[in-house]
């Protein structure tokens, strides 16, 4: 496994991250957990000491099962007693649906994000973090796939200033070791690295959390610079864009225990034509180049120069085992050549 350093230019200590890390969100809605245990033991076995969770974890989000792939997660880590040899990351909820997080009034100032930090904590059963991302935008922006932005000047959010300043507090009172932004932009970025530098009280930004995969590349347009100059480096969610990159939902095949049948409605941006076309593109490379495509499309996302580390998910060991197995792939010159050729003809069909 390799591994990266997150928070270099900060002033706590840097995280040591493995290149593959490994989501939780499927823990307690699609796992039990006996079964997340399992799948913790093999990815911890085989090197990855970075897990990621989220209060609003599993997924689908509901009020009945909210909280608990943190409350699993953190089971895991008293039982095997390694809380100092692994780096937990969560995040707290931004505006939106979800009311039973927080009510109606769930915004990232400092109210809501002392309150989830003290939730997270509880159920992971620990008295810190050590990366605490805010989960999306307290702003009307594109994220999630939405595109064709829209600027409202009347809109209300809450200050980026203020959401730091909170995040300060958090890491002067020891519960967080360092903060992180999730489905940002480069200009949202680039405001909280430099109201950090105008006030060294406040925390700058380790790390950020945005999708990247074969089939949505667009952080290489703004925000792939940015994290190599202002070494912020990427933590890519959705490598194996919701599991179509793995091949499994070819030709219509629909898995019944898989999220395509799930909740269809959710991961729409995966499943376009022209992203089905594409997908079926990159099998064809991967197969001609000798390679699985979830190993192919992992070693991609991992390999990048702008990122640390790449969030993968399973629901079943033999899933996470193949995935695994590429913390080890370095992709030859031929194949990178023909993943161009074919991102050239058909540019992040999933955004």
């Amino acid at each position: 496994m390799r591994y990266h350093l997150l928070g270099q230019r900060c002033a706590a200590a840097p995280l040591k991250v493995s290149s593959i890390s490994m989501g939780t969100m499927t823990f307690g809605e699609q796992n039990t957990p006996e079964q997340a245990h399992e799948l913790l033991d093999i990815a911890y076995d085989g090197g990855v000491n970075f897990f990621d969770v989220a209060e609003m974890y599993p997924i689908s989000p509901r009020p009945e099962t909210q909280g608990r792939s943190e409350e699993i997660l953190g089971d895991w880590v008293r039982a095997r007693n390694n809380r100092h040899q692994v780096v937990i990351a969560s995040k707290v909820t931004g505006r939106g649906v979800m009311p039973w997080i927080r009510g109606e009034e769930r915004v990232l100032d400092r109210r809501n994000i002392a309150e989830a930090i003290d939730g997270s904590l509880r159920r992971l059963k620990t008295d810190y973090l050590d990366l605490y991302y805010l989960h999306w935008p307290d702003r009307q922006t594109n994220n999630f796939g939405r595109l064709g932005y829209v600027h409202n000047p009347e809109e209300q959010s809450t200050p980026l200033a203020e959401s730091l300043l909170a995040l300060a507090d958090l890491v002067k009172a020891g519960k967080i070791r360092h903060v992180g932004i999730s489905n940002e932009t480069p200009w949202g970025l680039a405001q909280y690295l430099l109201l950090a530098a105008q006030n060294p009280e406040l925390p700058r930004v380790a790390a950020i959390q945005n999708p990247y995969s074969l089939i949505n590349r667009t952080f290489e347009i703004g925000l792939a610079e940015m994290a190599i100059r202002e070494d912020v480096p990427l933590v890519a969610y959705s490598p194996l864009a919701g599991g179509v990159l793995t091949g499994k939902y070819m030709d219509g095949e629909r898995p019944a225990d898989s999220r395509m049948v799930l909740w269809p409605k959710r991961y729409t941006r995966y499943t376009k034509p022209l992203a089905q076309v594409a997908v079926e593109r990159y099998t064809l490379i991967a197969e001609r180049h000798g390679l699985h495509p979830a190993q192919m499309a992992l070693a991609f996302a991992a390999s990048r120069s702008f990122a640390a580390s790449a969030i993968v998910g399973a629901t079943k060991p033999e899933q996470l085992k193949l995935t695994l197995a590429a913390q080890d792939l370095v992709l030859g010159g031929d194949a990178l050549m023909d993943i161009e050729a074919e991102h050239t003809l058909c540019p992040n069909p999933a955004p």
